[in-house]
């Protein structure tokens, strides 16, 4: 589903990234890690196409993405809390959105229907602002409008960070279902090591914008990346 081709990023003499080639396909749930400055939060903002590339490209069903709009459709995406209007409340957010993707009343019933125990009675109905939320919260509010127009992907940067231990459970119980009942293809980075070996099919180890393990068998994900990181 996504294709990444001769993938460079420059910042003056600075190469933040350098990729000769990646595949990720449908209804894979890829982890990516790294430590700070690796290059993850940049190659999802130019797979999202909001930053541009150097040298290479980025392909969605086979269009690139900085020359079509058309696979917008099919990614949702939570990156961090500017991509959410701090201004309105989660209603009313929502309800932004369903006017932007055309959804009815029944869609978004069935959609808060999945994330009721992820919501916690937290985030609907307390007339409360975005900006006013915990980051935790805010985070919810991001990762359900991600996830709001039936994607076929999904792009979440750090999603367990603030989250309690029991939202963390539900996330991952959430993302592991859209994965198994509607084929959504899932890209997730984080720095918890724990969570993404658990959820995820495959991994990739990012370090100085260079891959430097691919890792598929997920028996020996969680030793590799122990004893890489000299956790182990």
């Amino acid at each position: 589903m996504i294709k990444i081709e001769h993938l460079k990023k420059t910042y003056k003499e600075n190469t933040v990234l350098d990729i000769p080639h990646l595949t990720i396909p449908k209804s894979e749930c890829f982890g990516l890690v790294g430590n700070n400055g690796a290059g993850k939060t940049t190659l999802f903002r130019i797979i999202l196409d909001l930053v541009s590339t150097t040298e290479g490209k980025v392909l969605i069903d086979d269009e690139d993405v900085s020359k079509t709009e058309q696979w917008k459709r099919k990614v949702g995406a939570y990156l961090d809390e500017h991509m959410l209007l701090p201004y309105l409340t989660p209603d009313e957010y929502f309800g932004t959105l369903k006017k932007i993707y055309g959804l009815s009343k029944e869609d978004m019933d069935m959609h808060f229907e999945k994330f009721w125990e992820f919501f916690n009675g937290e985030i609907l109905g307390k007339k409360k602002y975005i900006r006013d939320l915990s980051k935790g919260n805010s985070k919810k509010v991001g990762i359900a409008a991600a996830m709001l127009a039936h994607p076929e992907a999904v792009l979440l940067d750090e999603p367990f960070e603030n989250l309690d231990p029991s939202s963390q459970i539900r996330l991952k119980k959430l993302i592991i279902e859209e994965k198994k009942n509607n084929m959504v293809t899932f890209l997730i980075s984080s720095h918890d090591l724990n969570h993404v070996t658990e959820i995820c099919d495959r991994i990739v180890l990012l370090e100085k914008g260079e891959i430097i393990k691919d890792l598929h068998e997920k028996g020996a994900m969680s030793d590799e990346l122990n004893a890489y990181f000299n956790l182990s």
